[in-house]
């Protein structure tokens, strides 16, 4: 047998080490079975080969997988006709299967990698597994091994490959064998996942008890990071269960700030059969990132591991002969297929027989009980009594069978967003109603949700899928239910329109601005690798639809760097750069630029342009040369022009001439033509000729009309030789455009002038000029453009009637060309959305009486013009206006006063007001006799009262009065009789009000205005004085012309006083007098003693207060004090003399007293304190205090009574009450369902004397469970408790009490 050979790559035997290897302590084979199975190792060598590659660069992905499987098939093709021919060697060739082991079991971490998609892999790979299985039947013996249940789908991919691949690993096995005590044994689990990447440890894969918890755990090593890593957990592709953490999946993330090392772990609660698949862990800092996946497996068995095939768990090993055979008893059970870690011995060889699978569990299942012992026997199962009790609990776990559903929904489903997915399920009974729910809410049938029934099946079609939709969906027939979830997957938003590098001055605006595939879509701003928040105030991230814009005001030196936009799908990047420019270098304005020339020979070419700074220098270029003074080139810089002179023009000279100012990006380019003359040979020339054609378009010669927005194409047939240059103008502006909406298009014998969608713009005169060597020639057009008129303007409502309305308005500004042949008018209810349209021939006046309209009713008008071309816009809307009738006449008018030039008016509103109202009063005036009335108020009063003024003194008027609104002047009120203006004289009186004639008592402090009414005619003259003496300054006074007041901001004691108020016209006068006191407290009552004291009893005396507080003492107020309590006690109140006995007092104790003085404002501030003491004397009197022992009142709490069960309804405040006794006073803590209630708003809890009471306000569903109240003390605690239940009352709860 060949020695081992040594792997080439020790790291790459270092990394293989700790992929699963074949069991050891197998017998070895004898070398001639070896050498009759190398026929078929030497054909099989060359597939493996090219086999190798694939089975060691399976990623979990369809793309990548799907050439494996191909190369796979065609490696085992390549390699069947050498199987066929090796067929009979295959018996003595049956120990050479055990070196393959190796290979399938190296391969197991790669399928295990690529199980994501194996369900996608897997139909192409099923072609090939007749091959593999009539090839190598050892390879069946090899999935005996400790292999979960879905780790064999994967290894099933992988077969193809694997078999390809058994006799070159099966020198890389033999190589092992010198492996490092230290190394990991191959097929042993392992303890640690590899250190790549960013990874100090990864998760692993696990296999989980139903029911149990599980915690994966990752490492990340954080010391070379500038940032914090994110981590994120997905399972299958792209489920992110960080949006599903809860009591069933928990994060933690803890931090060593020692090793830097970040720990993060995922905790799964009480693991259920949807929790097994694959899973990813990724974990990104800045611009890293790494990522591994692992499997969970869900067991129901309290094993720690499922046997893959249930007959080799109880096997029996046999012993080692020659043949291989033995008896059923022979060789002892050999569970070595269940151990996790075996180490093989150095230079031993694993054998595994040759053996068809088969499922004995599924035949098991299946067969009567009393079938069980032959099938044993026949499969050679030892352990009866074991395999019994594993297919007791294996039977036990089986999932019951639904009654209602013959097929439930699927675990999952996915969709992508804005597709549609259906859900359907198979009823038992054909007639069976369902119900949908989604998160528990039923669902309703809609455009969105739609539901069908096709005989025993039940679809739920969900159209236009959202993230709204990703939710948990149940299907409930009567209490069974059947449960699945959809997850909605967002498409991966793409950036179509990418960023731009852009160069800016310091200060100027920066718009970075993409565009994505999605709207609505988030997108994540960096700059040098740090992300942009809306904190940083500098920058600003707008989103419209599509286009995302990051803006900075004003540029800085600070901005420059990379900046990044990030979506889902993609990013983007650009450089930013910012230049400083000093005073020097600021923007160079451009006044006049150089034109292009055409010169002759021997003349002069001047090249001038202007620039805004005249300290500006520059230099001149011809074809990128820079030209140098010559005799012929000469460069002149007056002021802020620059001058380039060509004298002697040569052929030579043309080309583009650039001026370059100094120290600015700007450059002004113009071209020199060379204009050559050639007089050899004169050919034959005919002047140009324009032959217009305007027939059938125009209203006079040369003039084409037409309508605005069509087009206008007009065709000039030019004549000449030589071909003549063309030019069409406007004006003083030529038409050179060959593109656009005003363009010329010039052929060789025509010349076109196009205007696409005409505009009133281009109306004008147009100047065609032919030119040529013979000669030239000129015509002139107009070209009139004609459209729809303007809309009218000023549409007002000039009158109203009972039911008519007469409207207004003027004329179009522009009649679009054509003359208006009249309007059309249309009105509507204010509010309505109706036009009703008024006339239907056309009405040429500009005012219109609009009839049959309804009194009281607000309406709008608006007006049409209509020109032979069509009808215009319409105009604005009317103001409202409201078709109503005069009101009638005031009523009850009358003069109210008369002076010497102005007469007071005053009557009564109209009888009959209409749906109108009233807007106000006109009133007028004439001379007695006269015809002449004068308008005396230009706008409406509101008032029923108005004052005529600047009327001729003596003269006898007459007045009258016009109530006004909507609909005009009402009929005249007309004075019977004329006035004479003149005033009539009245003596002066004074109207004190009531409260004013006694004494006005106020308070220091308060505020005081007196309004005193006064009559005289003319206006009387008023004057105040304060006891015979003008008034303070702070005293004010405002007089009308009927009243006067005295206003005091704030009184103080010296506005005490008589103040006499003086009314006087001429030598008549009238005086009244007000009397003002200003009170405030009074001070302390003086000289307080203690004149005598006899038994209980004790005489005081006192003096008055010095400040009675400007009034009346009305009383005092004694209190007497304990010296030793010193506490204050009322023995009297309102006390009117200055003398008191207090009595009762009390033996043996010493008393002092303070007095209190009382006036209308209230007692002093202050007390007069009594200067002596009042000392009670004892009679010789002995106290005898009675002997007794004070009693224990210490005790533990105990509940006096309990709390009681309660059922309220959510919404309305509710309370439990209990009471507890206990000394010390116990401490009260309340806990809902065993937690306590801490200082939650919500609860209210009062302790009133041992009486406890938790107060909840609006209690809700979860506001219901275990309430418990607990009293503690340093002697014991005591608890009680009851449930409290939150009820909803439903419409029928609400009928029933009705």
């Amino acid at each position: 047998m060949p020695e081992p050979k040594k792997p080439e790559n020790s790291e790459e035997l270092a990394n293989k080490n700790k992929e699963p290897a074949p069991p050891a302590g197998k017998p070895e084979e004898s070398p001639d079975e070896d050498d009759a199975a190398q026929p078929v190792t030497s054909e099989v060598l060359p597939a493996v080969e090219e086999a190798q590659p694939v089975t060691t660069e399976v990623e979990p992905t369809v793309e990548e997988a799907q050439p494996v499987a191909n190369e796979a098939q065609s490696a085992v093709q390549e390699v069947l006709p050498a199987v066929e021919e090796a067929q009979p060697v295959t018996t003595a060739a049956q120990p050479v299967t055990s070196e393959v082991l190796p290979a399938v079991e190296e391969a197991q971490p790669v399928t295990t990698a690529a199980q994501p998609v194996t369900s996608e892999v897997l139909p192409a790979v099923e072609e090939t597994q007749p091959v593999t299985t009539e090839s190598l039947p050892a390879l069946k013996e090899a999935e005996a091994q400790p292999v979960s249940n879905e780790v064999l789908p994967a290894l099933e991919v992988a077969t193809p490959a694997a078999e390809a691949a058994k006799p070159l690993v099966k020198e890389q096995s033999e190589g092992r064998d010198e492996l490092p005590e230290d190394e990991e044994v191959p097929g042993e689990e392992r303890q640690m996942s590899e250190v790549t990447g960013l990874f100090l440890l990864k998760p692993e894969n696990t296999t989980a008890i139903k029911g149990k918890d599980v915690t994966l755990v990752a490492k990340v090593d954080s010391s070379n990071m500038l940032r914090k890593p994110n981590i994120k957990w997905v399972k299958g592709k792209w489920m992110d269960l960080g949006s599903k953490a809860g009591k069933h999946l928990q994060f933690k993330e803890t931090y060593d700030r020692n090793s830097k090392v970040y720990t993060y772990e995922m905790n799964i609660r009480k693991v259920v059969d949807a929790d097994a698949g694959g899973y990813r862990c990724e974990v990104t800092a800045k611009d890293k990132c790494d990522s591994c996946t692992f499997e969970i497996t869900v067991e129901a068995m309290e094993e720690p591991q499922q046997q893959a095939n249930i007959l080799e768990a109880f096997k029996r090993s046999k012993p080692k002969k020659e043949g291989g055979d033995a008896g059923e008893d022979a060789g002892d059970l050999d569970f070595s297929a269940l151990l996790k870690k075996r180490k093989p011995k150095k230079g031993g060889e694993v054998k595994v027989e040759e053996k068809e699978e088969v499922d004995v569990w599924a035949i098991l299942t299946a067969a009567k009980p009393c079938d069980y012992e032959k099938i044993a026997f026949e499969y050679g199962i030892t352990d009866l009594r074991g395999m019994l009790k594993r297919l007791k609990k294996m039977k036990r776990v089986e999932p019951k069978k639904s009654d209602a559903f013959l097929k439930k929904l699927d675990d999952a489903y996915s969709v992508q967003k804005g597709k549609r997915i259906q859900l359907v399920v198979e009823m038992a009974d054909p007639n069976a109603q369902v119900k949908w729910l989604k998160n528990g809410v039923e669902i309703k049938p809609s455009a969105k949700y739609v539901f069908e029934c096709v005989g025993s099946l039940r679809k739920l079609t969900i159209n236009k899928c959202n993230l709204s939709d990703d939710a948990a969906y149940e299907c409930v027939v009567g209490e069974e239910k059947s449960f699945t979830e959809v997850f909605v997957k967002e498409p991966p938003v793409t950036i179509t329109k990418p960023l731009d590098d852009m160069h800016v001055v310091v200060g100027d605006k920066v718009e970075f601005e993409i565009e994505v595939s999605e709207e609505g879509a988030n997108v994540i701003w960096m700059k040098d690798g740090i992300e942009i928040t809306r904190d940083l105030t500098r920058y600003r991230m707008k989103k419209d639809g599509k286009k995302h814009t990051l803006v900075i005001n004003e540029a800085t030196k600070d901005d420059m760097g990379s900046f990044i936009v990030f979506t889902n799908g993609g990013h983007s990047e650009a450089e930013l750069e910012v230049e400083v420019l000093g005073v020097e270098n600021k923007e160079l304005e451009v006044l006049q630029s150089i034109a292009d020339l055409t010169v002759k020979a021997a003349e002069q070419a001047v090249f001038k342009c202007e620039v805004s700074d005249d300290k500006v220098t520059g230099k001149w270029l011809k074809d990128g040369v820079e030209v140098l003074p010559s005799k012929r080139f000469k460069m002149t810089h007056v002021g802020r022009f620059h001058k380039l002179t060509i004298d002697d023009v040569k052929p030579e000279d043309a080309g583009d001439y650039t001026f370059v100012p100094d120290g600015y990006a700007l450059s002004l380019s113009a071209k020199l033509n060379f204009l050559e003359i050639k007089i050899d040979y004169v050919p034959r020339q005919d002047p140009p000729k324009i032959h217009l054609d305007t027939t059938g378009s125009t209203v006079n010669k040369n003039m084409l009309i037409v309508v605005a927005g069509n087009k206008l194409r007009f065709d000039v047939e030019i004549t000449g030789d030589p071909a003549p240059t063309v030019c069409w103008m406007k004006g003083d502006t030529e038409i050179t455009e060959a593109e656009g909406r005003v363009r010329v298009d010039t052929r060789k014998n025509l010349s076109s002038f196009v205007i696409e969608g005409a505009e009133r713009s281009d109306e004008g005169k147009y100047n065609i000029t032919v030119t040529n060597p013979a000669g030239e020639d000129k015509a002139e057009l107009t070209v009139k453009i004609v459209d729809v008129p303007d809309p009218p303007e000023h549409v007002k409502c000039t009158g109203v009637g009972e039911d008519t309305a007469t409207i207004t308005w003027n004329a179009p500004k522009f009649d679009g060309g054509v003359p208006i042949k009249g309007y059309l008018m249309e009105r509507k209810k204010k509010g309505s959305q109706r036009w009703t349209k008024l006339n239907f021939d056309i009405f040429e006046s500009t005012t219109y009486e609009a009839k049959k309209m309804i009194e009281g009713q607000m309406y709008e008008m608006r007006v049409f013009a209509v020109n032979g071309i069509g009808i215009s816009q319409p105009s604005a809307t009317s103001k409202p206006f409201m078709p109503i009738a005069p009101t009638s006449e005031p009523t009850r008018l009358m003069v109210d006063d008369v002076t010497d030039t102005s007469c007071a008016l005053k009557w009564r509103p109209p009888e009959r007001l209409g749906a109108g109202g009233i807007d106000g009063y006109i009133i007028e005036w004439c001379k007695e006799g006269g015809t002449e009335w004068v308008q005396a108020n230009e706008q409406p009063v509101e008032k029923n009262s108005y004052r005529v003024r600047n009327l001729p003194m003596g003269e006898k008027l007459l007045f009258r009065v016009f109530a006004v609104n909507m609909a005009g002047r009402s009929p005249p009120a007309t004075l019977q009789q004329a006035v004479t203006i003149r005033e009539i004289m009245e003596s002066p009186k004074i109207r004190l009000p009531r409260q004013l004639r006694t004494k006005f008592i106020r308070t220091v402090g308060e505020k005081i205005n007196l309004v005193i009414p006064f009559q005289g005619k003319p206006r009387p003259n008023v004057t105040w004085t304060k006891d015979g003496e003008p008034l303070e300054s702070s005293v004010n006074v405002r007089t009308s012309d009927f009243d006067t007041i005295l206003f005091i901001r704030s009184a103080e004691r010296e506005h005490s006083g008589k103040y006499t108020l003086t009314v006087q016209i001429e030598n008549m006068e009238d005086k009244a007098t007000v009397e003002i006191q200003i009170v405030d407290k009074p001070g302390p009552p003086l000289a307080v003693m203690v004149t005598d004291v006899w038994g209980f009893n004790a005489a005081l005396e006192w003096k008055p207060p010095k400040d009675t507080g400007n009034c009346e003492i009305l009383g005092y107020t004694i209190q007497k004090a304990d010296l030793k309590t010193k506490g204050w006690f009322t023995v009297y109140e309102h006390n009117r003399r200055p003398s008191c006995t207090v009595s009762d007092l009390v033996m043996g104790n010493e008393y002092t007293f303070r007095v209190f003085s009382e006036n209308i404002c209230g007692m002093s501030d202050d007390a007069g304190m009594c200067k002596n003491t009042a000392v009670i004397a004892k009679t010789g009197l002995v106290h005898k205090p009675p002997s007794y022992k004070d009693m224990d009142l210490s005790r533990s709490p105990k509940f006096t009574t309990p709390l009681v069960d309660r059922s309220v309804i959510a919404g309305y405040s509710a309370a439990i009450s209990c009471a507890v006794r206990g000394f010390p006073k116990p401490k009260i803590i309340w806990m809902k369902n065993k937690m306590i209630i801490g200082e939650d708003p919500k609860f209210l809890m009062q302790n009133n004397q041992g009486v406890l009471t938790l107060n909840i306000r609006k209690p809700g569903l979860f506001d219901g469970g275990k309430y418990t109240c607990k009293a503690i003390n340093d002697l014991g605690e005591d608890e009680v408790e009851c449930r409290l239940e939150v009820r909803v009352v439903t419409e029928k709860d609400e009928e029933k009490k009705k």
